[in-house]
């Protein structure tokens, strides 16, 4: 299953002023460019932006949900501003407004995750500059197919379409080549812990790739929450911890912190930012170290067992 690439007119000339407000989309922009950088063409990204090249670049977003918190209060505070309707996140319309880029990219998969075009409408609606909509590029994908669809719109849209073609077709290599493991264990990918959240999007096609049967979740299809007493009664051969938004040392405290008596079997934690919550081509790396894991093998850095 795909989905329709985003599109960008053949005859618009290439952006000089880019703003990001997705990681995953900051990430590949710098795929692109390789070792040239952005030739100071990337003026403007969100706070959760990490890419070591971002860093001094002007910060557009904040969010309204304190991440240093526990994930139980997160969740109340994400669901709180959900039922009411509010954006979890801001945009500094008067900078992105006086930053004047020719491009804009954000996405349109998850609210919870990152900004949304309508949010940068309701920044700029009444600035002077007033963002025109053809400047604003959404990224969509929700399988590795769709990824690589948007790999190829950012790159049509930084003028740089073979170089992204180049890249997307290394990635499918490298995803076809995936050696996956023997024995089909069933696997519980976790992208959050408390309360608990099943991952969703590409995240059973990651699984799949690396020889496992994904218990809960299917391809395309939004995270989901989950009860432990159904989590349970599936008995996974593996659980992954990968809680959307972290990194391995915390991914391995948050499955640290499970009741040990619960049957998840083996319990592992990874690098989620790296290589499970983002669209980008660490999903790739994601399936690669899924299989060796499944194969019991921890790849430093990226993938720690917990237990099991």
């Amino acid at each position: 299953m795909t989905h329709p690439a985003p599109t960008v007119p053949a005859d618009r000339p290439a952006p000089t002023r880019i703003v990001s407000l997705l990681p995953s989309a900051t990430d590949l922009l710098f795929d692109l460019l390789g070792d040239a950088g952005m030739d100071g063409r990337l003026v403007g990204v969100s706070h959760s932006c990490d890419h070591p090249r971002s860093r001094g670049l002007p910060v557009l977003t904040r969010s309204i949900v304190d991440s240093a918190a526990p994930q139980a209060e997160i969740d109340r505070a994400v669901s709180d501003a959900v039922r009411e309707g509010r954006a979890l996140y801001q945009v500094d319309g008067p900078l992105l407004d006086a930053l004047n880029p020719d491009l804009v990219v954000t996405q349109g998969v998850c609210e919870v995750c990152a900004v949304t075009p309508g949010t940068i409408e309701a920044a700029v609606r009444y600035l002077p500059g007033c963002l025109p909509a053809a400047n604003v590029l959404s990224l969509e994908g929700r399988h590795l197919s769709g990824i690589l669809d948007d790999l190829r719109a950012l790159g049509a849209a930084a003028g740089l379409p073979e170089r992204a073609a180049q890249l997307a077709a290394q990635a499918q290599a490298r995803w076809d080549a995936v050696q996956p493991a023997q024995g089909a264990p069933r696997v519980l990918t976790l992208e959050w812990t408390d309360p608990p959240f099943y991952g969703g999007h590409w995240v059973p096609e990651q699984v799949e790739r690396a020889g496992g049967v994904n218990v809960l979740g299917a391809a395309g299809t939004d995270s989901g929450r989950a009860g432990w007493a159904q989590i349970e009664a599936l008995r996974p051969d593996v659980t992954v911890v990968m809680c959307c938004g972290y990194g391995l040392p915390d991914n391995a405290a948050f499955a640290r912190a499970l009741d040990p008596q619960r049957p998840l079997g083996q319990v592992w934690a990874v690098d989620a930012n790296a290589l499970f919550s983002r669209p980008s081509l660490g999903v790739v790396r994601g399936a690669e170290v899924l299989a060796a894991l499944l194969r019991g093998e921890a790849t430093p850095g990226q993938s720690e067992r917990i237990r099991g």
